[in-house]
């Protein structure tokens, strides 16, 4: 009984990855400055993307900006600082600088050109890798982590459907191009 015991707390309690990643790649029926202005719009990050209860800018320039993110669901709520670069309408990348939440996390979405015949579409690539500083979170990561990413991106695209009407083009799922 005892060698059971043991068989099934490695099973329920086995070491969480440390780091976790997710790399995608969709054409979307939105310009890519459409979707720029929704990703770059940090600000108003807790009005549609999940989880985001606050989201606070700090500073803001042309190029840059510091901002504070409060994620989680109660009783879980943490916070955390990121430095995020905006390069219009092509990039916004940020990277926490600071938190209790995070080793380390890069979030980056890249617009380029969609079909050449649709100048309202684009492909988006988008990369996300962290890691937790707390085993509860990297805990948590292991079980909820593709659900989560996905309902994200979703949120990002249907924020734009929001602001800018309905895509020109379906979703469209593509091959993931890593450089």
């Amino acid at each position: 009984m005892a060698s059971i015991t043991k068989f099934v707390r490695k099973i329920h309690f086995k070491t969480p990855e440390k780091e976790k990643q997710h790399f995608a790649r969709k054409l979307v029926g939105f310009s890519s400055e459409e979707m720029f202005n929704v990703v770059a719009d940090v600000k108003n990050y807790d009005k549609f993307v999940p989880f985001c209860t606050k989201s606070t800018v700090h500073s803001e320039s042309t190029n840059n900006l510091r901002a504070t993110l409060e994620i989680g669901f109660p009783p879980i709520i943490e916070s955390y600082t990121s430095n995020v670069t905006l390069i219009r309408p092509k990039l916004v990348r940020a990277v926490c600088s600071e938190g209790r939440l995070f080793h380390y996390l890069e979030n980056t979405w890249r617009f380029s050109s969609g079909l050449k015949s649709n100048p309202r579409s684009c492909i988006i690539d988008f990369y996300i890798c962290f890691r937790f500083k707390s085993l509860i979170h990297s805990q948590i990561a292991l079980f909820f982590f593709d659900n989560l990413v996905s309902k994200m991106e979703k949120a990002f695209i249907e924020e734009a459907g929001k602001r800018y009407g309905q895509a020109t083009v379906p979703i469209y799922p593509l091959e993931v191009v890593k450089t």
